[in-house]
């Protein structure tokens, strides 16, 4: 019990952390996509964003490795073996720096092929849109080789270090709209090329760190065949699942961008940026718990795990409808208070593109307790197979003459089914109560979602559109969300645990 309640207030403590970071990176995230969309044009801002696609389709294999890293380097302090940890380091970055070579390759051949041949770009942009490519490129290889280096500092909860530098990142991209706007050059190279800089810094920055603080993280070439095998095998699992993922994502931008063109990209482009803004929030929870659902599992602490991951789920899910009601019920006047251009089909963008990570967030902490058993091929395999459904059916969907919102809607669809999926291999794999998972988070989310929305609903539908109306908008959603959450989303322990913090705050300032 002692060490559950430390466990409890660390991941608290890390999340808030972690929110007092988001805060300020939110804030710099929807200040900065403001000026550059309105320094670079809605054509530029598109091409900016389908282009840097092209090249987040190859983090596809990228993305494969570093949830295998993430998952060996959490296991192994879990677990207690330092000397294998820093042969998993070591060997980590053998494999990140061979993977960004292969990708370099790819993607010279792919990319630029298909960026001059077959994407919708206007003739005399096209120069640009490759310097776009090039420098999208550079910038991914530079991320990817600092994955090892973030996931010791994930790993060991050392959130503040990870809070401080993504700060700085934010301070650097500041800097760049500054940079930007004065400029005399051409601005979208210029922007390309400044995020270049950003990311070298930033990298360098987690490198430093890691050395000062982790003794594992001092690279040294080491071979290990047996330990690089197990990795890339895992690796190899994990690559369908993040297939999928990527198909539905950077492979539905190419459908747009050939069906509808740079605008809608555009569109797609700024819906993409709010709801990554406020998906900070939730993903400062997901990286403070995740961690410590792979080391019960590496401690054997089953039940431990089982309640984690539903209040993971439970609780992600609940922070981001805290924001998903005043935003679906406000989206027009939102968009058109932050942005002076606001590209047409924005708004219905963000409402249903929140909805869907609503979807997503339901089944990323059980992704985590399956990945720490290592045994992924079985998940992996009927998780893609189900999910890069929605690319061939957004494909079926535009031929069609659907609106370019219906992927939204088949994204919807797809995902929710996927959570029955996940459980039910997640049941077999670790044992895993079903009836738990359907009763204390299904049950809770659903009923608190649609509950949650009908006083806001109500309020916008008699008031006139204008700022009183979404200062009020705001202040109801907080309320009946809020209290939702805590009358039919929370277990009676939790909310006896909030009511009784809440009461010695009180207190406390009272004294």
């Amino acid at each position: 019990m002692i060490e559950t309640s430390a466990n409890n207030k660390r991941i608290a403590k890390n999340t808030l952390l972690l929110y007092v970071r988001t805060l300020f990176i939110m804030l710099v995230t929807l200040y900065t996509s403001r000026v550059v969309l309105n320094t670079l044009g809605v054509t530029d801002y598109g091409i900016y964003n389908v282009v840097g696609g092209v090249v987040a389709m190859f983090s596809v294999i990228s993305g494969s490795l570093s949830s295998s890293i993430s998952r060996f380097i959490t296991y192994e302090i879990g677990h207690g073996d330092f000397e294998k940890l820093k042969r998993i380091f070591s060997a980590s970055v053998n494999i990140q720096i061979g993977i960004s070579l292969v990708i370099l390759v790819l993607a010279e051949l792919f990319g630029v092929w298909f960026l001059n041949t077959k994407m919708n770009i206007p003739v005399e942009r096209l120069s640009a849109a490759n310097w776009v490519l090039q420098c999208s490129l550079l910038s991914f290889i530079i991320n990817l080789i600092s994955v090892p280096y973030n996931a010791c500092i994930i790993a060991h909860e050392r959130m503040s270090a990870f809070a401080y530098i993504s700060i700085l990142e934010a301070v650097l991209k500041l800097a760049v709209v500054y940079m930007l706007l004065i400029s005399p050059y051409d601005k979208l190279v210029t922007y390309a090329i400044l995020l270049v800089l950003v990311s070298l810094i930033v990298r360098l920055t987690y490198s430093q760190y890691c050395k000062r603080h982790f003794e594992e993280s001092r690279y040294k070439f080491v071979y290990d065949k047996p330990l690089v095998k197990e990795m890339t095998s895992f690796a190899g699992w994990s690559f369908f699942g993040n297939g999928a993922y990527m198909l539905n994502v950077q492979g539905v931008d190419m459908l747009i961008n050939i069906f509808f063109g740079v605008t809608l990209n555009a569109a797609r482009g700024v819906a993409t940026q709010v709801q990554n803004a406020v998906m900070q929030f939730v993903n400062n929870f997901t990286v403070a718990v995740n961690p410590q659902i792979t080391k019960s599992y590496a401690a054997g602490e089953m039940s431990y795990m089982h309640r984690l991951v539903c209040r993971g789920a439970r609780f992600s899910y609940f922070l981001l409808l805290i924001f998903v009601v005043p935003l679906v019920c406000e989206a027009d006047y939102v968009l058109r208070l932050w942005l002076k251009i606001v590209p047409e089909h924005a708004p219905a963008f963000l409402r249903l593109s929140l909805f869907g990570t609503l979807m997503t967030l339901l089944g990323n902490s059980m992704l985590t307790a399956v990945s720490a058993t290592g045994n992924i091929k079985r998940y992996q395999l009927w998780i893609t197979l189900v999910g890069c459904l929605v690319f061939p059916l957004t494909w079926v969907a535009f031929e069609l003459g659907f609106p370019p919102e219906g992927t939204y809607v088949i994204y919807i669809v797809i995902y929710f089914l996927l959570n029955f999926i996940r459980l039910y291999i997640a049941k077999g794999l670790l044992n895993f109560p079903a009836r738990l998972y359907l009763t204390d988070v299904m049950l809770r989310v659903v009923a608190v979602s649609v509950i949650s929305f009908i006083l806001p609903l109500l309020f916008i539908h008699n008031v006139e559109q204008g700022f009183l109306r979404l200062c009020g908008t705001c202040v109801i959603s907080l309320l009946s969300t809020g209290f939702t959450i805590a009358v039919l989303g929370l277990e009676i322990s939790e909310r006896k645990k909030i009511i009784g913090k809440i009461v010695s705050i009180i207190l406390k300032n009272k004294k």
